[in-house]
């Protein structure tokens, strides 16, 4: 089945960000133009202290969340940098929405969800055209945003020990034949 768009989910560590990584590097050894945005976890020590958001063409970066005290909302322990997740994920969105052959986002979950600027670049981005690749937090389902999503047919594939080794490839030929 050909589709332009797929949705990733999947339990926390299961690999979601390394099947988008792959895919994007999938894309890159043929010629295809990928952008957008990845979320990954620093650790210092063996020891989750935050995440990091990357713009996927550029290498830009910024910090999503880290544990600690500071100004934003709260998920649990880490303090989200809104601020950060507009300057550098946003706009990485907005502008693989221009000229990429392939969009990602990494991930649409309660962190990025705080912010309108996202919701709407993720709006846009799956009410185009363009292709993409998104992955979603466990409990996604829970959010507006995505149910409107899986009701408009957008096709979700849960990440799975099993799976996660063909998962990328299976995703670049729905994507792209």
């Amino acid at each position: 089945m050909l589709t332009n768009k797929v949705l990733l989910t999947g339990r926390p560590g299961i690999g979601k960000t390394t099947a988008v990584l792959r895919i994007v590097n999938i894309c890159r050894t043929r010629g295809i133009k990928v952008g957008g945005m990845v979320t990954v976890e620093v650790r210092v020590g063996g020891v989750r202290r935050g995440f990091k958001i990357i713009d996927v063409a550029s290498g830009r970066d910024g910090v999503l969340a880290r544990v600690g005290s500071g100004l934003g909302p709260w998920i649990g322990k880490y303090v989200v940098n809104i601020g950060d997740l507009e300057r550098v994920g946003v706009t990485a969105v907005l502008n693989a929405l221009d000229s990429a052959d392939l969009v990602v986002i990494d991930e649409i979950g309660p962190m990025e969800l705080y912010s309108e600027r996202f919701k709407n670049a993720v709006k846009r981005v799956f009410s185009s055209d363009r292709k993409a690749v998104a992955t979603l937090h466990i409990r996604g389902r829970r959010y507006p945003i995505v149910r409107r999503l899986i009701e408009e047919g957008v096709p979700v594939i849960t990440i799975t020990v099993e799976n996660r080794r063909r998962v990328p490839e299976e995703v670049f030929r729905q994507l792209f034949g």
